[in-house]
């Protein structure tokens, strides 16, 4: 058995989305057997995200600068902005490198079942980024789930008065997925947003 201190350290890390008791326990291992390299290097990334960690004013996204490194970017279009859920979202499109506009996180989805109403999203800041002008274009990149379907719906409802192109992730058959695996609701949008050959 390892003393409490260990103990509370790993089960702070099994918290942690992705790990689990076991994965937590191997981690600490690791940062014990190299506590004189690992251990502080990874104090003090923490201690400094933790004193300098922001919240950008103008989309959302957690950085070390207010506004953050995307909205400062100059080399981003500004006349194109992506809608998505999360911060996670948000870092997950932008590791792809494939969409050189700004960004706007809602901070969730809409849910009757979890209570989330608009007004506990940043939609009211989006609309007023939206009412500024210099949008072209809006992209709704919300989750494929029931929620964020409708959070996308309700979004391009009241988007509808300004003069933008409001359009949304495909969604369907992932690269390299194959036909037997696939749920029944993938297939079924696959089939809906099919498109001529060639």
């Amino acid at each position: 058995m390892a003393s409490q201190e260990i103990e509370r350290l790993a089960g702070a890390l099994a918290r942690l989305p992705g790990l689990g008791p076991r994965s937590a326990r191997r981690a600490v291992l690791w940062l014990i057997k190299r506590r004189e390299s690992a251990l502080p290097a990874l104090l003090e990334a923490l201690a400094t995200v933790q004193e300098a960690l922001v919240e950008c004013r103008t989309c959302g996204n957690v950085d070390t600068t207010d506004p953050c490194a995307i909205c400062a970017d100059p080399r981003r279009d500004p006349r194109s902005l992506c809608v998505v859920e999360d911060v996670a979202d948000l870092w997950a499109l932008d590791r792809a490198h494939l969409f050189t506009g700004r960004y706007h996180v809602l901070g969730g989805r809409l849910s009757a079942l979890e209570g989330v109403r608009p007004e506990d999203l940043t939609i009211g800041k989006l609309l007023d980024r939206v009412g500024q002008g210099g949008i072209d274009e809006i992209v709704l990149a919300m989750n494929a789930t029931l929620e964020g379907q409708t959070t996308a719906h309700y979004l391009a409802e009241r988007l509808e008065a300004f003069p933008v192109r409001i359009t949304q992730l495909a969604h369907g058959l992932p690269v390299g997925g194959e036909l037997d695996y696939l749920d029944e609701g993938t297939l079924a949008q696959a089939l809906r947003a099919r498109r001529p050959v060639g």
